[in-house]
């Protein structure tokens, strides 16, 4: 089931897909954080990764993201939580080639990542609120991993989908994926209808009126 859905949200955008959460009363938008490299859109399952401010306090010091990328799969897409209040990276070139190598469909940062050129280089996503050329050494270290996070104003589980393009980010709970996914199937359907009525010369006051306010009825 998760493969299939995977595969539905693939041909889907974050607007059709925040709509049909609109539809059902639940939040997932998240504006603020900027596609930083390549132009193409990501969807797949959650991995999470916390940071904290500091020095890791343990005796194994597990570099940020490195587990993360180890129990990822190619259905999945980082989702790194960097709110320590410490300017410095949440993501970068070497995490980014090593997550590229292991077939990681993209990364998002809330909070700032560096190495962007590294980025496009290697044609991995990475969406991140800010960027920086600060190193994470010494200033922040991995907490968590494969734990709830905040994104925006969005708690975040792992194993949920998620879709991110030029437009944002939309988190879609793992509960309720099937249902959204098909109401944004619909969306998408009925938007394509009257796009196609628009080029056809059709008054686009009568398009964009009722027909448009009336289409996250249920």
């Amino acid at each position: 089931m998760s493969k299939e859905l995977l595969d539905r949200l693939e041909n889907l955008d974050t607007c059709a897909v925040s709509d049909a959460l609109d539809s059902l009363g639940v939040a997932g938008a998240v504006t603020g954080l900027i596609r930083r490299s390549t132009t193409s859109r990501i969807s797949g399952r959650v991995k999470t990764v916390t940071l904290s401010a500091g020095k890791s306090p343990g005796r194994v010091k597990n570099h940020l993201g490195t587990r993360s990328i180890e129990a990822a799969t190619e259905e999945d897409i980082i989702v790194v939580e960097q709110r320590s209040g410490i300017d410095a990276a949440g993501w970068g070139g070497l995490l980014a080639a090593a997550a590229k190598v292991k077939g990681i469909r993209g990364i998002i940062v809330e909070g700032p990542a560096r190495d962007v050129d590294e980025f496009e280089e290697l044609g991995l996503p990475v969406f991140s609120r800010s960027t920086t050329p600060r190193t994470a050494r010494g200033r922040i270290y991995e907490s968590a991993v494969n734990v709830a996070v905040r994104v925006g104003e969005i708690t975040v589980d792992p194993s949920d989908f998620v879709i991110a393009d030029g437009t944002g980010v939309v988190f879609i709970p793992r509960t309720i994926a099937k249902e959204v996914i098909e109401r944004a199937e619909q969306i998408t359907n009925q938007e394509r209808l009257m796009n196609k009525a628009v080029i056809a010369g059709n008054p686009v006051t009568k398009i964009m009126g009722i027909t448009y306010e009336d289409l996250l009825k249920t």
